[in-house]
């Protein structure tokens, strides 16, 4: 009577299990519908500007179950919200704001060894997931919120995967190409292969040219192993937008702002923050001469899950007032253009 028991609340367990792990399968492969607001962290309800930017945000979710994010938690939420100021401040002053939430691959999952250990990270079904969001996302902007008007697409880290992953689906079509006034994909590598592969997907040239990538990995010139910087990466230099190694001093430098991402509040506002050039062989954007900040709370050392001068999480917050005065200089151009 006992081993009955035993048994029979044994293959009550098993069955308990194998539900939950199917809901968790069930949930991550079920659609979000964009047509509901509750799965836009900015949806504009009216167009005042003549661009808009379709914003996809990094890395938030640490978890290890699910492996998604899951868009209901309300901390997620509100960091995703966040960075719509410490990140999508930079293009939202110029352009209408877009950003979806997406079932993100959490931080747990993702390999930390040098150039993701030479795996191809978009090959992952548990990237694919909130790639797919991003891709459906985009197709119910186009037909519902934006027909016509240009566009900038915008991200970092894994949103720039997603964007890249979008860019090499979706671009391939003439009408798209002449609405986009450029990509803003910071924070993940572009490399030189993408570029010969996907003829569409075309690096900036400039600070002016439109239908391009702005893209750059921030590192110290004595960095660490990075996973988002890829073999045969390219990038530009957001203080004097070159693309050979031609160094920008610390005056071409408008301003680094420095944000709590998951509140989006301002820190610290530092002018002529720092210099930069390109390592054109590594293909990454290597900072110098900074200056210290007056805040504890900014830590320039300590970098976390990220090797030593690895300034991943700061490919933003260094070169932003940059970044903002060249949305502007290139919405200019798009129109002038037309």
């Amino acid at each position: 009577m006992k081993i009955y028991k035993i048994v029979f609340l044994m293959g009550i367990f098993a069955m308990t299990v194998s539900c939950n792990n199917n809901n968790n399968s069930s949930k991550s492969k079920k659609s979000l519908n964009y047509a509901d607001s509750y799965n836009w962290v900015s949806l504009p309800s009216t167009i005042e500007k003549n661009v808009d930017v379709f914003y996809v945000y990094p890395t938030i979710y640490t978890g290890k179950n699910p492996q998604n994010m899951d868009i209901s938690d309300s901390s997620l939420r509100e960091n995703a919200q966040g960075l719509l100021v410490a990140q999508a401040g930079v293009y939202s002053a110029y352009a209408n704001l877009f950003a979806p939430f997406y079932r993100q691959q959490s931080a747990a999952l993702q390999s930390m060894d040098a150039g993701n250990g030479g795996k191809d990270a978009y090959q992952d079904p548990v990237f694919q997931v909130g790639a797919k969001d991003i891709e459906r996302a985009f197709d119910y902007y186009l037909k519902y919120d934006n027909p016509d008007r240009p566009f900038i697409l915008a991200s970092h880290s894994q949103g720039t995967m997603t964007l890249i992953n979008l860019m090499r689906n979706r671009f391939n079509d003439p009408a798209l190409q002449k609405r986009l006034v450029a990509a803003y994909l910071i924070g993940y590598t572009i490399t030189k292969d993408d570029l010969e592969k996907y003829p569409w997907m075309k690096l900036a040239q400039g600070k002016d040219d439109t239908g391009v990538i702005i893209t750059y990995n921030t590192e110290g010139a004595d960095a660490g192993p990075s996973p988002v910087l890829l073999p045969g990466a390219v990038a530009i230099n957001p203080l004097n937008w070159r693309t050979d190694g031609t160094p920008a001093n610390r005056d071409a430098n408008l301003g680094a702002k420095f944000f709590d991402d998951a509140t989006g509040e301002l820190i610290e506002e530092i002018p002529n923050f720092a210099a930069a050039h390109l390592d054109t062989q590594k293909g990454v954007l290597v900072v110098t001469n900074m200056k210290t900040p007056k805040s504890e709370k900014i830590n320039l050392v300590n970098m976390g899950r990220w090797s030593e001068g690895v300034f991943h999480r700061f490919d933003y917050a260094f070169w932003y007032n940059n970044l903002q005065q060249n949305v502007s200089d290139r919405i200019d151009s798009y129109f002038t253009k037309k």
